[in-house]
């Protein structure tokens, strides 16, 4: 399998751009907009042009401008282009950071926060309604890309390395037919099954319900932070690729963490099998390590370990230890 033939990160050109041209990619109101709502995510053309109300052919001129000055970049995922502000290529990029810090300022409209609402609730749908449709299959079709025995070991044996007594409390993020909550039950007092999917906590429920100390949770980490609950480690097999919104569930995963509390997360590396997103209910074709990395130190968190699993199919998997700060 070739993973860069449709999974390109399109970085801005060599060298940094003229101030001019810096300037004029921000002297205009929808490019500001445009950046304003990459501040927390990335988005494609389509669900730009729902947020900001504009047409296609308009955003994509924007769209080119703020790219060649540098202020973003954008990868192809399957069929679609996604867009992302960039990293700065060095630090003498300072003028732009005094930019993006000025415009960040400002709020956005209630118009945009509605458009970028329907947005993740359109990919929430889409989600919800693969596992509601698939849940007697999901762990069959997850198997042709990811073997769950593969990835899960290593999950335990990173969370082992951490105390040799059980945790108060451990909380698994998607926890889909539940067959790592047995395991999860031997370490913890605790352990808290959270899934958006009805369907799909009861197939846990099935599983593991007769073990004590386990509760079944339906809902995002959103509402579970907002709840009052906290664990001392969160573990989040598979689940990124299927969010709406991946990095919000890292910051969330954070602020659920106690202090020095950990987070391990088991991911796909980005490929170009367009054909995952139908027969898995993928909403992403997996992320590079290093965004996974910059989204984690962005919500507190630092890197402890990865491990990384090449499938005999071609797909990579990546387990990643992180330590709230």
């Amino acid at each position: 399998m070739n993973h860069g033939a449709n999974i390109v990160e399109f970085h801005p050109a060599q060298g940094s751009p003229t101030l001019g041209a810096t300037l004029k990619a921000v002297a205009d109101d929808l490019r500001q907009q445009i950046l304003r709502v990459m501040a927390s995510d990335s988005f494609n053309v389509t669900e730009l042009c729902e947020i900001l109300g504009t047409r296609q052919s308009a955003l994509s001129h924007h769209l080119k401008i703020l790219t060649e000055a540098s202020f973003l970049c954008k990868k192809r995922d399957g069929t679609s282009t996604f867009y992302r502000r960039a990293i700065p290529a060095s630090a003498t990029n300072s003028i732009q950071e005094h930019l993006l810090t000025a415009i960040d300022a400002e709020p956005l409209s209630p118009t945009v926060r509605t458009g970028i609402a329907k947005v993740q609730m359109l990919r929430e749908q889409n989600s919800n309604s693969f596992f509601k449709d698939n849940a007697e299959r999901f762990r069959k079709q997850q198997e042709l890309i990811a073997p769950w025995a593969d990835y899960s070991e290593i999950s335990l044996q990173l969370l082992d390395r951490l105390t040799e007594v059980p945790f108060q409390t451990l909380l698994e993020v998607g926890v889909g037919e539940g067959w790592l909550l047995p395991e999860l039950h031997k370490r913890a007092k605790n352990v808290i099954a959270l899934d958006l999917s009805e369907e799909m906590l009861a197939l846990a429920r099935d599983h593991a319900g007769h073990l004590a100390g386990i509760e079944f949770v339906r809902g995002s980490t959103d509402a579970l932070i907002t709840s009052g609950a906290a664990a001392d480690a969160v573990i989040a097999n598979m689940v990124l690729h299927h969010a709406p919104n991946p990095r919000g569930i890292l910051a969330d995963a954070a602020n659920l963490l106690t202090p020095s509390g950990t987070l391990i997360v088991s991911e796909l590396c980005a490929h170009d099998q367009a054909w995952a997103r139908g027969h898995c209910g993928d909403l992403w074709l997996g992320f590079m390590p290093d965004e996974l990395v910059k989204w984690a130190a962005e919500a507190g968190l630092k890197l402890e370990a990865s491990v990384f699993l090449a499938q005999r199919n071609g797909f990579q998997i990546q387990v990643q230890h992180f330590q709230r700060c």
